[in-house]
Parts: C-alpha cells; sequence; structure tokens
C-alpha cells in the first residue's frame, strides 16, 4: 500500500513542486492586481489549492498521454504508467477525481468564473497531445498554466478587463521561455520519437528564441504595471527578475542537459521576483 501511495505522488509530482510554483505565481499576480492589494482570504486559498489541483490532474493526463514515449526517455522511463506501477486506466481515474474537486471548489464563485473553468479544463486535456502535431506545443502550455489569470480578475471584478489579456499574453511567452529550456534537456530523445517541441522548431536559434519570449514577458509587465498605476517599487522585482532571466540565458547557451534543466527549474524565482515587484508596487502606491 506504501508503493502505491508513493506512486501516486509520483504521478501527480508531488515530489517535483517547482511545476505548482509556476503554475500558481501567474495567478497570484492577478489575484493581487485585480483586488488592488491583498485579495480576500477565500479567494486566495480557492487558487492556491485549485492551482494545486490542476496541475495534478494535467500530470496525471500527461503521463497517460505520453505512456508509449516515457519508456524510450532516459528522464521519463521511470514514471509510474511506464514502469507498471499504475494503470493508464488507474491516471485517467486520478485526473477526473482532482478535475472533480476543483471544479467543486470554485463553486461559490461567479458564473463567469465557473464557464471559463470549462475552458481551462479542455486545454489542459489538449495540451498533451499537441506534441504530435503543433510546432511549439509549449505555447499551448503558456495558455493553460495562464489561465488562471482571467479566471482570477473574473472572480474578483466579475469581468475581464484589458490588462488581463496583456498579462495572459506575457505569460504564454514566459510558458515558452522556461518550457523550451526544459524541452532541450529531451530534444536528440524526442527527434528520436518523432515528437514536436520548440526546442526542435528553434533548432539552432533556441537560446535567442528564449530571449525574446522573456522579452516579451517583461515588455507585459511594465505595460500592466502602468496600467495598474504601480508604484515605482515594483522595479525591484522586476529587476531581479530580469537577472534571473539572464542568469537562465547563459545556462541554455552551454545547450548541456544540467545546464537547460537548471535554468527551467529556476524559473521559480523570476515568478516570485515579479510577484515581489507587483506586492511593492501595491503596497507602496
Amino acid at each position: 500500500m506504501r508503493d502505491r501511495f508513493i506512486a501516486y505522488a509520483h504521478l501527480i509530482r508531488l515530489d517535483k513542486p517547482v511545476g505548482i510554483l509556476l503554475l500558481l505565481w501567474p495567478t497570484l499576480w492577478t489575484l493581487w492586481l485585480a483586488s488592488g492589494g491583498f485579495p480576500e482570504w477565500h479567494l486566495l486559498l480557492i487558487f492556491s489549492v485549485g492551482t494545486f489541483l490542476m496541475r495534478s490532474a494535467g500530470c496525471a493526463i500527461n503521463d497517460y498521454a505520453d505512456r508509449d514515449f516515457d519508456r524510450h526517455v532516459l528522464r521519463t522511463k521511470d514514471r509510474p504508467i511506464t514502469s507498471g506501477k499504475i494503470s493508464g486506466k488507474e491516471a485517467l481515474l486520478v485526473a477526473g477525481g482532482l478535475a472533480l474537486l476543483a471544479f467543486l471548489l470554485i463553486q461559490p464563485l461567479n458564473t463567469l468564473t465557473k464557464e471559463l473553468s470549462v475552458f481551462a479544463l479542455a486545454v489542459a486535456i489538449i495540451y498533451p497531445f499537441t506534441k504530435r502535431f503543433l510546432a511549439i506545443p509549449q505555447a499551448v502550455l503558456g495558455v493553460a498554466f495562464g489561465f488562471g489569470i482571467p479566471m482570477a480578475y473574473a472572480a474578483v471584478l466579475n469581468f475581464i478587463p484589458p490588462e488581463a489579456w496583456i498579462l495572459f499574453i506575457g505569460n504564454i511567452f514566459w510558458a515558452i521561455a522556461y518550457d523550451t529550456a526544459y524541452a532541450m534537456v529531451d530534444r536528440d530523445d524526442d527527434l528520436r520519437l518523432g515528437l514536436r517541441t520548440s526546442a526542435i522548431t528553434f533548432g539552432r536559434f533556441d537560446v535567442v528564441a528564449i530571449a525574446i519570449s522573456y522579452g516579451i514577458l517583461f515588455v507585459s509587465q511594465i505595460l500592466v504595471a502602468q496600467l495598474a498605476n504601480l508604484s515605482n517599487y515594483f522595479w525591484l522585482g522586476w529587476c531581479l527578475a530580469l537577472a534571473c532571466a539572464i542568469y537562465h540565458l547563459k545556462l541554455v547557451a552551454t545547450r548541456k542537459r544540467d545546464d537547460c534543466f537548471k535554468a527551467f527549474r529556476h524559473n521559480n524565482w523570476l515568478g516570485g521576483f515579479l510577484f515581489l515587484g507587483i506586492v511593492l508596487g501595491l503596497a507602496f502606491a
């Protein structure tokens, strides 16, 4: 029984919390911006728990979709489904159960937020399969990881202002940046298996593409900060995040697996520093 629980924990990536934080940071940016400061406690709790549930469900769906590929990739060959510790049917049941819990969690919220949650679930289901036909499936990941942005604005304001979409687009490019670094780790295996990733599509321009994607993220943050009338304290977090991005570019420029994976994981700090800038910009406005 203990081994089963460990296998389920690995299925939903409890041992790898970075993915949860990469999904949570954009949601926290939005809750603070939409609320003009610290959000209501019930919204913070609902979106934080919901982020964990949906990321966990997404991991289970992803492993089910990739079950025939993971066994051929060094980094993923020991995942629960591929190694036979959990069946594909069990993974789908886990994903469905977690998604249901997430939907029940948002029942106290308004209708617009509930409607958006349906689209969020659809994108989470579709994303793992886009690696078979889309040149840059990381863009779909960015949509999935950023859907907390319009949902959080909707939950607080009951409408979605223009700055939400600017923040949303910036988050898509952030996901392209960090997940391209992640895809660079598996590029040789993905080429052999015939999968599509941004690392393969960008080819020798991969580092340049990551730099451009970061640039769009940082410009979007500036635009949103102006629309939200954030104080100059915002720049402290923004500059710290920029320093992170420069560090990541130096890592991925080596194109070494360990360095690229380190750059991906370190994006947690970048998202956190942007959140710090938003919090300070609102607190000392």
